[in-house]
């Protein structure tokens, strides 16, 4: 197994300037007594992921608040304070900023103002990672960009269209099959394959169809990519931190749908691939982090970072998500501190190192994650935990969303086993044992 590496960056750039009355990135005040005022942190999006973050965090001794669109996110649950708004309206935003006035903003998801992030950061407030990788990472355009065409990361060939015609233009230069994805979208929403041009003018509406409206106007630009020769998906969990960056063990992964369903941990490739993988994603963040230091931002977080491996051994570099990553639910099995614990301690100024971020599995074993998706309308209620979780090695996570409308992940099963196959089989029988009703 390859070793974990470091990249250091330069760290003699100044700090930003925190807002009046705010303590330095460095000495935040963490646990006081009460009546002294302590880190502040505001989510931004309160989901699984969230969720898991804020219990770090307040294991840390931070005070959060959570906000969502909807009451009773995962998040919400468990943090100090909640807030529900509209988080791509930007009064709406802006007002939040005002009352709840944090220290550190957490943008769970892709639904917000950026332009309101930008604001916070210049006021003086630390946005995770930085108010400018969250617009670049929002936008595939911006991204690949960045990636291919200034970091010179391989990537399939790609075209950019903001017409149907644009695009017919660039799937032939591209080739056929293609994908064609919006430029703005999340969890494969509004993407298709195209494997003839009498599928351009289905493959532009459906990108319409499925684009995050927030900050496009009427029409989504779209990108174009040539259908390469998959074998299998990688995401490779970077961290960056107070001491400098670092990668975790590759996870593999199965997707439906553009949905994760399935990783683990390590995956099952070889010392090559996995090393390859492990320096596109430090190349990637490094990119970015540099960014955000241009900008006067820190950069540190969690960064998930999105690769494929072509039949041949070649890793090409997908996207970046910067934030922990659904596929990372795994380290929760795998690691001794998990994405979320990792995240935490990145964004507080602590530092991660290579040690903080190795596996704490015994020499040859595996773990996996398996999400249990529900479908219904109502509420899930989950029965047969204790005879899905009698196996030795097993655990589950319930997320306890207030409710599914058609198909959502409403948890997790975990487990950790001899290899990978074993690992991912141990998972799948805990979601097969459970019994759940939506009422």
């Amino acid at each position: 197994m390859a070793q974990n590496t470091t990249a250091s960056l330069d760290d003699s750039l100044d700090a930003p300037r925190p807002a009046d009355g705010a303590c330095p990135l460095d000495d935040r005040p963490l646990g006081t007594p009460l009546g002294e005022r302590r880190t502040r942190v505001l989510f931004l999006g309160s989901g699984e992921l969230g969720k898991e973050v804020v219990i770090e965090l307040m294991r840390l001794g931070a005070w959060v608040c959570a906000a969502d669109s909807y009451a009773g996110a995962p998040a919400q649950q468990v943090a100090h304070e909640s807030r529900v708004l509209d988080m791509a309206n930007a009064a709406e935003l802006r007002a939040l900023f005002d009352e709840v006035r944090p220290d550190i903003i957490v943008p769970e998801v892709e639904a917000i103002a950026t332009s309101e992030l930008a604001g916070a950061a210049a006021r003086g407030a630390q946005v995770v990672p930085s108010a400018e990788i969250a617009a670049i990472c929002m936008d595939r355009e911006r991204l690949r960009v960045l990636a291919h065409e200034e970091l010179g990361l391989p990537t399939t060939p790609y075209r950019f269209a903001g017409t149907p015609e644009e695009l017919r233009a660039g799937a032939s230069a591209v080739g056929y099959p293609c994908v064609v994805k919006p430029v703005m979208s999340s969890s494969g929403h509004g993407q298709s394959v195209v494997r003839s041009a009498d599928g351009i003018d289905a493959a532009w509406t459906e990108a319409q169809r499925g684009r995050r409206a927030a900050d496009e106007g009427d029409v989504s630009r779209v990108i174009v990519e040539a259908l390469a020769p998959l074998d299998y998906e990688l995401t490779v969990l970077t961290v960056s931190s107070s001491a400098g960056i670092v990668t975790c063990a590759p996870i593999g992964q199965r997707q439906e749908g553009g949905d994760y369903r399935e990783s683990w941990q390590p995956a099952a490739t070889d010392g090559a691939v996995a090393e390859r993988a492990r320096e596109l994603a430090r190349a990637a963040v490094e990119g970015l982090v540099a960014k955000a230091r241009a900008t006067g931002e820190r950069g540190w977080g969690v960064f998930g970072v999105e690769l494929f491996v072509l039949t041949d051994g070649t890793v090409l570099f997908n996207e970046v998500s910067p934030r922990p990553h659904d596929t990372g639910m795994v380290t929760m099995a795998s690691q001794r501190l998990s994405e979320f614990a990792l995240h935490a301690r990145a964004i507080l100024g602590m530092p991660v190192t290579p040690g903080h971020v190795a596996l704490s599995l015994p020499q040859g074993a595996a773990a996996a994650s398996h999400a249990i998706v529900v479908e219904g309308d109502g509420q899930a209620v989950f029965g047969g935990t204790a005879a899905a979780l009698a196996e030795p090695g097993t655990d589950l996570r319930i997320f306890a969303k207030p409710g599914v409308h058609g198909h959502r992940r409403m948890a997790v099963a975990l487990a950790v086993g001899g290899d990978p196959d074993d690992a991912r089989a141990r998972a799948a029988r805990v979601a097969d044992a459970l019994r759940v009703d939506v009422r």
